[in-house]
């Protein structure tokens, strides 16, 4: 009763009653975006226009079919590329403008990457793909240990970290590639496709990573996926179609990844080669 009544108190200004405040600070702000390339004599036009703004903290599944400027708009959200025309405010910073450098700069400071194919190295420990982009950011050794053991436990791979990727699962690789993403504790983290080679369970064990980060850390996600099923664990989902945003909608009854596991059976890994 006191606790509610101290939360009420500290919501009152000149004796009313205010909703608590909701971050809403813009982390990603495109601004009519355009993407051309050349193929010779011909100009392909990827993106014409686009304007997206995805605030902090938000969960957002883009999609769109093959050649819809999905995966441009991630290149260029991901500072792998820039635009034609348009302005990128990432996190504050103007970054249309900058060069490779300054870009990928940005990029260990500011962004995990998670992708289909999981990119790790094959002769390597899990503990030490995951420090990988504490080396490029030049932190010392016990602190790049620390930081990856942190990041497995964080994902469920306590306990595995010596563990190479021939000896983990598919799901536990990808693992591995979030928790590589978490260790420079980015802005934001893309995810490009990364349910792509997974089964249904394992898929769900990965949105189940996700939804928890951003939930408990408040970690905004940007999840490139062509499957309408996965595209409904994020909170708003954003359709491309021929270079332009043809849908930009808020999930309705999002699905609960954590919830569906309880009633999904394990999955026994045939490790008989």
């Amino acid at each position: 009763m006191a606790a509610n009544l101290h939360i009420e108190q500290s919501s009152r200004i000149a004796g009313a009653l205010i909703a608590p405040p909701v971050a809403t600070r813009p982390l990603i702000q495109l601004d009519h975006i355009h993407k051309t390339y050349s193929m010779g004599d011909v100009e392909v036009h990827a993106l014409r226009g686009i304007s997206l703004t995805i605030n902090e903290g938000e969960f957002v599944a883009i999609m769109g079919t093959s050649g819809s400027g999905k995966s441009t708009t991630m290149n260029i959200i991901g500072c792998l590329d820039r635009p034609t025309r348009g302005t990128y405010i990432l996190d504050g910073q103007d970054v249309s403008e900058m060069s490779k450098d300054e870009r990928a700069d940005i990029r260990c400071q500011k962004i995990g990457f998670v992708f289909q194919g999981f990119n790790l190295l094959a002769r390597t420990s899990a503990l030490e793909n995951v420090e990988l982009p504490m080396l490029y950011a030049g932190l010392d050794s016990s602190e790049r240990h620390r930081r990856a053991r942190e990041a497995l436990a964080s994902v469920g791979l306590a306990g595995m970290e010596q563990n190479h990727p021939n000896q983990l699962s598919g799901g536990q690789q990808q693992r591995v590639a979030v928790a590589r993403a978490l260790v420079n504790n980015p802005a934001l983290i893309l995810a490009d496709e990364p349910t792509g080679n997974l089964d249904s369970r394992t898929s769900v064990e990965v949105m189940e990573v996700f939804q928890r980060l951003n939930r408990e850390r408040g970690i905004t996600l940007v999840l490139v996926t062509h499957e309408h099923d996965i595209a409904q664990y994020a909170d708003r989902v954003v359709v491309f179609k021929d270079g332009r945003i043809k849908k930009d909608y808020l999930v309705e009854n999002r699905r609960d990844a954590a919830e569906e596991l309880l009633s999904m059976p394990e999955i026994v890994d045939d490790e008989e080669e």
